[in-house]
């Protein structure tokens, strides 16, 4: 419907002269209005009433008084202007906005020049639009874009003058067929465009309207730069789709340079704009998203890798594939320093979901903030339910990018460490063992199993290599052990070191079992009744002395429970249990018919079985048996001393 005539105008009621409020910016300079007609220089126009002054009596006898009609922006009349139909925006469907880059640099620039006019200097210039909602969210997302963009205001002080308009602004939607569930305000877009510019992936230096405004058109490619990394495109067409293979003469006729794109006649206007842009822009990868309707080969003989990842048309990627682009993406940008081209039938939907979960993982958008910033890049990015899938996984995206960013410190400040294929490892002692050929039998063995045939254990299935190394006298924790002779040798001793030991097991006693009997036992005599026998001689008893009846037989014992227990003088039990390091512990044992003896301390002395370790002697008693001076366990257990260096018949068990 044409607005009416003066004529009508004036015959008719008075129309109204504006619709809802206006809006200061800046006092005096710029504001924001919206009318149902043109306005005129008989337009009123709410200019701010200064304080009254009462005149004094001196300055009212003054000759030179100031005139009433003096010039200023309270006595001419603002200067009017819009863009309503200089700036349109091209919908797709019933999408309205926001105003693309291209609009908002034009914008600027006619801003910058009314500000500048010489005729406007005591004048107010004043943006005005139509009074629909759709008009009037557009003029005030253009005006607070020029004010974050240009002015350089942060989005707070730029939203604050129209965060409470009268009606309400009405926010933007997709460009889809459905009906809208997720809308994006003017705040997501200023938020959007603020953070880019902070990130250097928006600003108008070095912007090239004449560039932006001919390749967004189809006939010209359709394509437009979102950040100086990533330009978003719908699917060029051509006839031939197949690869072509590298060794044919046809691949060899493929332009390989700018000039000879140009005069390449075989390809559509567009498709020529695609190849000789992006080589002359530096791309490195094409990403496809959609069907083949062109063949990869064109970009591969301009040196431009041509990747598929299709998906299905207006639906959302899976997060293994997003995962996988965001890899390559990444390097590409970082390490090769090339930009990236993603497309798909539109450059639209799904081209949105990648290059939005890019920024979103690497530059810390939320996902109101990147469909607004992607829409004023390239109108009509991320349609419909892809909208909520952005909004539904933003936090997976930036924990990916705190991990790979953790990930980069720790492994900065890891030491470089030699790999595990030394053959030498050394030991507390200062002692060097090699361990034996992980890939045969014996050099294998269990992690918390058998120790005492461990070095030749069959089932062994844990190599020695994924192993710590074995430390003299370290105990092992596991539920079953069993005594053995330790691979690396040191020095005797005659007393068990008192180790602390861990809460909670208390209740357990080691109780030690020979596997043979004690040589020398008489008929129905057992091994307490034949130690009793022998302890009246172990006072008397010397060095033991070499003779041809004596021999020393060393056999091992059988653990049957992870504590054991060792007397102390006047501690009760309780503080003296400790866990001990069974597997290092060997019996001597002696023919008792010969003549026991003492051994010498500290040094070893030659004995006839060629031993000359010291030994601390493990007594069993009864029950019925216990003394003072004995230390013995409550509920009968294995009894040793601590100081005293004992033999008993020729039987001696020492730590090794």
């Amino acid at each position: 419907m044409s607005l009416p005539n003066a004529a009508t105008a004036a015959t008719a009621s008075p129309p109204l002269a504006h619709y809802g409020q206006i809006i200061e910016y800046i006092q005096n300079r710029i504001y924001l209005a919206a009318y149902t007609h043109p306005p005129n220089e008989d337009t009123p126009f709410p200019y701010p009433s200064k304080p009254s002054h009462s005149p004094t009596k001196r300055s009212s006898k003054s000759p030179h008084r100031t005139s009433k009609n003096a010039p200023g922006p309270n006595v001419h009349p603002p200067f009017y202007f819009t863009v309503d139909n200089a700036l349109p925006y091209n919908r797709f469907h019933a999408d309205f906005g926001p105003l693309h880059i291209g609009h908002v640099y034009r914008f600027s620039y006619l801003l910058n020049f009314l500000l500048a006019d010489p005729t406007n200097e005591d004048r107010a210039v004043v943006l005005w639009s139509k009074p629909d909602s759709r008009s009037r969210a557009n003029a005030a997302c253009l005006l607070a874009c020029y004010m974050v963009l240009v002015q350089e205001w942060p989005p707070h002080l730029a939203l604050a003058p129209i965060a409470q308009a009268e009606p309400p602004l009405m926010p933007f939607r997709d460009a889809g067929y459905s009906q809208a569930d997720f809308s994006i305000s003017i705040q997501d877009v200023l938020y959007g465009v603020w953070r880019a510019k902070q990130e250097n992936l928006c600003s108008f230096d070095g912007f090239k309207i004449d560039e932006y405004e001919r390749y967004e058109r189809v006939d010209q490619g359709d394509f437009n730069w979102i950040t100086p990394s990533f330009v978003a495109l719908a699917s060029p067409q051509h006839e031939l789709i197949q690869t072509i293979p590298t060794d044919t003469e046809l691949y060899a006729s493929l332009p390989s340079t700018t000039s000879a794109i140009k005069q390449n006649r075989n390809l559509s206007s567009p498709f020529r704009n695609v190849l000789s842009h992006f080589r002359k822009r530096n791309v490195g990868l094409v990403v496809r998203l959609n069907s083949q309707l062109y063949s990869p080969s064109y970009f591969n003989a301009l040196g431009i890798n041509h990747l598929d990842m299709i998906f299905d048309d207006g639906t959302c990627p899976p997060l293994h594939m997003v995962k996988k682009f965001i890899r390559l993406a990444h390097d590409m940008i970082t390490v090769r320093n090339k930009s990236i081209a993603v497309h798909c039938k539109a450059g639209l939907g799904r081209t949105g979901c990648l290059i939005g979960a890019y920024l979103i993982y690497r530059h810390g958008f939320t996902a109101n903030e990147i469909i607004a910033y992607m829409r004023f890049m390239r109108p009509g990015m991320v349609v419909g339910p892809q909208q909520h899938w952005l909004h539904l996984n933003q936090g997976q995206f930036r924990e990916w990018w705190f991990e790979d960013k953790m990930k980069a410190k720790l492994a900065a400040y890891l030491p470089s460490t030699p790999t595990k294929s030394a053959r030498q490892r050394h030991v507390s002692n200062g002692q060097t063992a090699t361990p034996p050929n992980p890939s045969s039998q014996s050099g294998k063995r269990s992690a918390l199993g058998e120790i005492t045939h461990n070095g030749t254990a069959i089932n062994a299935t844990v190599v020695d290599e994924n192993l710590p190394a074995p430390t003299p006298g370290q105990p092992r924790k596991g539920g079953k052990t069993e005594a053995r002779h330790h691979p690396y040798s040191r020095v005797p001793s005659a007393s068990l070191p008192g180790q602390p030991i861990p809460n909670g097991a208390c209740d357990l006693l080691a109780e030690t079992q020979s596997h043979r009997q004690h040589p020398g036992l008489a008929s129905g005599e057992n091994e307490e009744e034949w130690e009793l026998r022998v302890q009246g001689r172990i006072n008397n008893a010397g060095s033991p002395t070499a003779s041809e009846k004596r021999r020393a037989v060393s056999y091992t014992t059988t653990t049957t429970s992870t504590r054991y227990s060792y007397a102390d003088q006047d501690e009760p039990l309780e503080d003296i249990v400790s866990d001990v390091d069974v597997e290092n512990w060997k019996i001597h044992d002696e023919n008792p018919s010969n003549k026991p003896s003492r051994p010498k301390a500290p040094a070893p002395v030659k004995s006839g079985s060629g031993s000359g370790t010291l030994g601390v002697a493990k007594m069993r008693v009864g029950p019925g048996r216990r003394s003072g001076d004995s230390r013995e366990v409550k509920q009968g257990g294995v009894r040793k001393t601590s100081t005293r260096v004992v033999s008993v018949g020729g039987a001696s068990r020492s730590r090794s």
